[in-house]
């Protein structure tokens, strides 16, 4: 599993439907998934932070690559650079048609260690819908406690866990 960072120049052409240019961009071939309603919110929000703090690059959403076959399985990261209490929140997505697969979970494993890995964080959050059995699923095992709920404007209301890096 690899993350490849997404730039701006790349984020953008897939807000115009350009897979092609975000692709060439990336230098992966991005699917479909990455042109949905829900991919161009994250997006327009991560070109927005990019826009007002560059120095959120390499935190934020990037594209995850399996590896050895270099299948493109998703997008994946923090939503911003530790804070000023040294935490992390982060965020993934698996392409439907790689769910199921063991992905998710690699995907968590990869972002808990980047942020272990950074002495800034000292502690992982992430946000889920108590709808989303298999988010709260993919979480288990990975020591994260239940410490809150919050409403989030996009996804409604949203369980608060968290994990000491």
């Amino acid at each position: 599993m690899r993350f490849v960072e997404l730039s701006s120049t790349a984020m953008s052409a897939l807000l115009k439907d350009d897979l092609a240019q975000a692709s060439a961009e990336a230098g992966v071939a991005l699917p479909e998934y990455f042109v949905t309603d829900r991919a161009k919110w994250v997006w327009r929000y991560r070109v927005n932070q990019l826009t007002s703090d560059p120095g959120c690059a390499g935190w934020l959403t990037q594209v995850v690559v399996a590896e050895p076959e270099g299948a493109v399985v998703g997008y994946a990261g923090f939503h911003g650079p530790p804070d000023e209490v040294g935490m992390v929140e982060l965020g993934y997505s698996v392409v439907p048609d790689h769910r199921r697969q063991g992905y998710a979970r690699a995907i968590l494993t990869g972002l808990v260690r980047r942020a272990a890995a950074e002495a800034r964080v000292s502690t992982v959050r992430v946000t889920i819908s108590p709808d989303n059995a298999a988010s709260l699923a993919t979480i288990s095992g990975f020591g994260f406690v239940e410490v809150g709920e919050q409403w989030d404007e996009e996804d409604g209301l949203e369980l608060i866990f968290e994990v000491a890096a």
